[in-house]
């Protein structure tokens, strides 16, 4: 199941740089703002928005965060920064804000539902402070989610990472983000690391969270998409098709419009 990406990656990356520079200047903004994980999403978003030749602000966001994802993520800002003078960055440690946020609210005996509480929590008041940069200088919150990620599996937090102002790179596979990722140069340590949402403080990757890797999700995703079924694999390409399945089924609330409650015209 091993996916290899036949993005046009040239054309892609002009394609994206364009549109995003046409959405901002449409918008009447001065660029853009992105949150720097560490990861190849946030890495290949950044260095889109940065060839738009607007303003890019990368945001460093740690709560308890591992040292690897903050030397990765500085590494490649560092890159960008010498590579694109319309880059600037920003440090916002959130961990005391988390920290109180803990002490303030009820705690439950599950420490399953707390945990993913608090790790969705992580991620809405990453949110918040993006969007509290976005206010004062003027910018549009760039997401960094991928096709598998965003209308796959949902692997992602409602109003957290998933609230957004544009999605650049959410029509393209995992495959297609490492493939423009190493077009574009983003350093080594990034391609080559395991992906990890980073919200737990430790060192899960994104595979043990899913119980399947990236390339095998795209693969589940495209024969969904022709119209298969679980009964028509067997072995782990079952295992994965299930899991895709499932993740997809409940996390439908994620990826289509609120649901309203529409009154009856002869009520009003």
């Amino acid at each position: 199941m091993s996916k290899i990406s036949t993005l046009q990656v040239e054309n892609a990356n002009a394609y994206i740089v364009n549109w995003l520079k046409t959405y901002a200047e449409n918008a009447k903004v001065n660029g853009f703002v992105i949150g720097i994980s560490g990861g190849v999403d946030s890495a290949v978003t950044s260095t889109l928005c940065a060839q738009t030749g607007l303003a890019t602000l990368c945001v460093e966001m740690p709560i308890h965060q591992a040292p690897s994802q903050v030397s990765r993520g500085r590494e490649h800002i560092e890159q960008l920064k010498k590579r694109f003078s319309n880059v600037t960055n920003v440090e916002a440690d959130l961990t005391a804000v988390f920290d109180t946020f803990k002490t303030i609210v009820p705690q439950v005996d599950n420490l399953d539902i707390v945990n993913l509480s608090l790790a969705n929590t992580r991620a809405r008041i990453r949110m918040t402070t993006l969007y509290y940069f976005a206010g004062i200088h003027g910018l549009l919150v760039a997401g960094t989610g991928n096709k598998v990620e965003d209308f796959g599996v949902g692997f992602y937090t409602k109003y957290g990472d998933g609230g957004v102002d544009l999605s650049p790179i959410a029509d393209l596979m995992k495959s297609d983000v490492y493939a423009l990722g190493s077009y574009l140069k983003i350093p080594n340590s990034i391609l080559q690391a395991s992906p990890t949402d980073g919200l737990f403080g430790d060192d899960r990757t994104d595979e043990d969270q899913l119980g399947a890797s990236y390339d095998e999700l795209e693969w589940a995703m495209l024969e969904d998409d022709k119209g298969n079924v679980s009964d028509d694999f067997s072995g782990r390409e079952k295992e994965v098709f299930d899991i895709y399945k499932k993740l997809n089924t409940i996390n439908q609330h994620k990826m289509t419009e609120i649901p309203v409650c529409c009154i009856p015209k002869d009520f009003k």
